[in-house]
């Protein structure tokens, strides 16, 4: 598998992971993301956050959403 599509993938598990911690729809997950650059953040930081947990990625994309205005 190319690059683009492990990072595709990856952003979609993220994404996925993100509305169930939140029980949220998947749609809603990826505009709240890309609305508080939690897409941007695993865009810029993938080569990191691909290893660690998925609850770590989660708990990183909290993070980076509530420093831009998130609320979850």
């Amino acid at each position: 598998m190319d690059e683009l599509k492990k990072k595709i993938n990856y952003t979609v598990v993220c994404v996925n992971e993100f509305a169930k911690m939140y029980n949220i729809s998947s749609k809603e997950a990826f505009d709240y993301l890309d609305k508080y650059k939690g897409i941007e953040f695993i865009k810029e930081f993938y080569d990191v956050e691909h290893t660690l947990s998925l609850d770590d990625a989660v708990e990183d994309l909290t993070k980076i959403c509530r420093n831009n205005g998130g609320g979850y």
